[in-house]
């Protein structure tokens, strides 16, 4: 019999209305390996002890500033931790997670379920391939555009062993100028989306023109922009002026990156990353110009150092510390239910493709 996902949204454990989702995190990683995005920045000695040395609490200073050259740090890979950790988001009133690491970086279905259950919170599945960088990239090299789609419907509507994906992405798309590997994943993932009705999530480069190239190449492909999630807002220097451009195209806008602070990639440029307050900012700016039914909002936590266990500010960050923020700021608690609540709901439930 065919599954109805129409109306419905998609756990791990199975289908559950949209109104049992309440305070929902919309892009985070329990389990994760992103050893893909190790740089060793210097030939030192010195470098390649920190960059080879497991992750402690003596290292959360150093850690702040070079996340992405530990190895350990980009390994999100202890089941009871994760647990412990998402925990503390649901202590802090969370009832859901959107958990997108998808192929290429470690998914891993079983054990979501397991954390699911241990934790009982609701946890939606990406699906898809990451970025060409990644651990799919010969796959997506040998595959054809149809096989991809065709893995990705596979995922939303049977499975592995029965466990389905609520959401696709995280559709890596940051190659520049953008990868001919990637426009066939973008397209791939845009036919998929409109053939179940699920929601497609983005992973943009960090150039101005990236998000706004990428929507293109998906509206072009059919995909209901509606329903699509342009993430990192926060991750990369993209102008207001780019933001609203992205808005007006009718896609969510994903402030993903709370919580990081103090991070300055420079090896993709010289560039600021907002702090929270300037995220909340941009927020209260969007919402000025009547967005507010596009604004999502998460951590993105996908390091050992941004989890509590390794002194960082976990998965209740938002709960926790950004909502009283906003409210700080003069937010609503309309306003603050529709960013944390509603429009998740909206976004997670399937329409008919």
């Amino acid at each position: 019999m065919e599954k109805k996902l129409a109306g419905k949204v998609q756990t791990v454990l199975g289908l559950i209305d949209g109104d049992e989702l309440g305070f929902t995190l919309p892009h985070e990683h329990l389990l994760l390996d992103l050893s893909v995005r190790f740089k060793l920045t210097e030939e030192s000695v010195s470098a390649r002890v920190m960059a080879e040395k497991p992750v402690s609490l003596d290292m959360t200073g150093w850690l702040r500033f070079h996340l992405f050259e530990n190895i350990d740090n980009l390994m999100l890979d202890d089941e009871e931790t994760a647990i412990k950790e998402a925990c503390l988001f649901k202590r802090a009133g969370g009832k859901s997670m959107v958990d997108v690491t998808n192929r290429g970086i470690g998914h891993d279905p079983q054990a979501l379920t397991r954390i699911s259950r241990a934790t009982g919170l609701n946890i939606i599945m990406g699906t898809g391939y990451y970025t060409m960088d990644s651990g799919c990239a010969e796959v997506l090299k040998r595959k054809t555009e149809d096989e991809i789609c065709d893995d990705i419907i596979k995922d939303v509507t049977v499975g592995t062993d029965g466990i389905c994906a609520g959401i696709i992405g995280e559709i890596g798309a940051d190659s520049w100028p953008l990868d001919d590997i990637e426009i066939k994943s973008l397209r791939a993932s845009a036919r998929a989306q409109r053939a179940t009705g699920a929601a497609l999530t983005i992973h943009p480069g960090r150039l101005e023109e990236s998000p706004l190239q990428i929507l293109e190449i998906l509206d072009k492909a059919g995909a209901d922009l509606s329903r699509v999630i342009m993430e990192h807002q926060d991750r990369t220097a993209y102008s207001f002026e780019s933001m609203v451009a992205m808005a007006k195209t009718g896609c969510y806008l994903e402030f993903d990156c709370f919580s990081m602070e103090g991070y300055y990639p420079r090896r993709y440029g010289v560039f600021d990353i907002p702090n929270d307050a300037m995220r909340v900012n941009y927020i209260i700016r969007l919402i000025d110009k009547g967005y507010l039914n596009q604004i999502l909002i998460s951590t993105d936590t996908c390091m050992k150092s941004r989890l509590v266990a390794y002194g960082g500010p976990g998965y209740a960050h938002i709960p926790d510390n950004v909502i009283p923020w906003m409210r700080a700021k003069g937010m609503s608690e309309e306003t603050i239910n529709t960013i944390t609540v509603e429009n998740p709901k909206r976004m997670l439930t399937f329409v008919s493709p």
